[in-house]
């Protein structure tokens, strides 16, 4: 089954984001595939890739190699066999996911065994792959990133597993790069309209829903203007899914370290030191204090959540409550995830809140993930609400009540 840039991008996006030395390994890849053609384009002087060639092309595929110039063929070796081949920190499957699952787990028995310790293992498969159940089951256990690929056919969803345990997860060192040397990753689900306009996956599954029904409703009732209702509805519906890039996307050196972004766009609804027992046991700060920069997001505002600070996902946890406006005090108590991030000037806690319209969260990262500054990692649907926690004493706001603000931009606070 050939894979599509889309998705090879998002394949390889763990390897390329990485701007220090790092070794790759791609397998089952011959000359042309996007997967290995991504992989090529980001590497750099000092990585090392090796390359588990298809068996029908393994001369053709060192010959192409070849012919590129020594800078490649340095840094480039070509196996024939996956046992040939040494560990690395980014493991890169070339084809999607299509086997029985009894093959499926020896498969992955075998690759496990060549990421390094800590190391990130990425594939596609399809929605309706036949060990879908093997690998959900994978997903739960070393997940660090599931995302969609709605560009291509069939749609493919990426998987991102960290291989190691739990505890691998926070432990030192390890074979991948300290989220500050992490540029913000490439999000599939981002669906590009315009070099500077992206629509989440979200708008265009809802708007496409909405468009079907209208054509629906146009072919079982033809006289009637109904169809004009779910029609109109598409728009707006899939525009509140939009999803501008930013600075944060440019994948440059942070040149202020020591600022603080909006994880939100929207208003600054209030700045404030709080207790807040509700993460105090998931960060180990149980009756500690914070500053709490608390952010309302109108129906017009962008929806896109992304990380504050550059940091480790040390937790992600689900609060029960209610659903009242996000304007009233009582949406305190509103049902919120929770995302905790290790960074290197301590713990930082982004909630998203629930408003009173359908009321629903996305959040795309796992614990063990590492997140870059400015990185989309979520979104809430349709009001909401978006709170920072920084540690107090550590970290001063720089923004005021009233004030409007912009996800991955708006500078909100600065380390001390």
């Amino acid at each position: 089954m050939p894979i599509s840039k889309a998705a090879a991008r998002g394949i390889t996006d763990e390897f390329s984001r990485r701007r220090g030395p790092k070794s790759g390994l791609v397998v089952d890849a011959a000359w042309g595939n996007p997967v290995l053609t991504a992989a090529l384009e980001a590497l750099m002087p000092s990585d090392r890739l090796t390359v588990v060639a298809d068996r029908s092309s393994t001369s053709d595929l060192r010959a192409a190699l070849d012919a590129e110039g020594s800078w490649t063929a340095g840094n480039v070796t070509v196996v024939d066999d996956l046992a040939d081949a040494e560990a690395a920190e980014q493991v890169m499957l070339a084809a999607p996911v299509t086997v029985e699952a009894e093959a499926f787990i020896a498969d992955i028995a075998t690759l496990r065994a060549k990421v390094v310790p800590g190391g990130v293992l990425s594939f596609a498969a399809t929605l309706t792959a036949p060990a879908r159940e093997e690998i959900a089951e994978l997903v739960a256990e070393y997940g660090i990133g599931t995302d969609l690929v709605v560009r291509s056919f069939p749609p493919l969803r990426i998987h991102k597993l960290r291989i190691g345990s739990a505890d691998a997860h926070a432990a030192a060192p390890r074979g991948v790069a300290p989220a500050e040397d992490l540029a913000p990753a490439w999000r599939a689900s981002s669906v590009p309209l315009t070099p500077g306009m992206h629509l989440d996956s979200n708008g265009m599954i809802i708007g496409g829903a909405l468009l079907g029904a209208a054509w629906a409703t146009k072919r079982i009732r033809p006289s009637s203007k109904a169809w004009l209702v779910p029609a109109a509805a598409a728009l707006p519906v899939a525009a509140f899914f939009r999803d501008p890039q930013r600075e944060a996307d440019l994948r440059g050196e942070d040149d202020e370290p020591e600022a603080v972004l909006a994880a939100s766009d929207g208003r600054v609804m209030g700045v404030e030191t709080v207790v807040d027992e509700r993460f105090g046991a998931a960060t180990g700060t149980a009756g500690a204090e914070w500053l709490r920069i608390s952010v309302h997001l109108s129906l017009l505002d962008v929806h896109i959540n992304r990380a504050p600070a550059a940091g480790e996902v040390v937790d992600v946890f689900l609060e029960k409550g209610g659903y009242a406006k996000v304007s009233a005090p009582e949406a305190e108590h509103n049902a919120a995830c929770y995302t905790v991030l290790a960074t290197a000037r301590g713990r930082v806690v982004v909630a998203q809140r629930t408003g009173a319209v359908l009321r629903r969260i996305v959040n795309r990262t796992k614990v063990g993930a590492a997140l870059a500054k400015g990185e989309r990692y979520g979104l809430i649907r349709f009001g909401s609400r978006t709170d920072v926690y920084l540690p107090a004493g550590l970290a001063d706001a720089v923004c005021a009540p009233g004030e409007p603000i912009r996800a991955g931009e708006t500078v909100i606070a600065r380390w001390r």
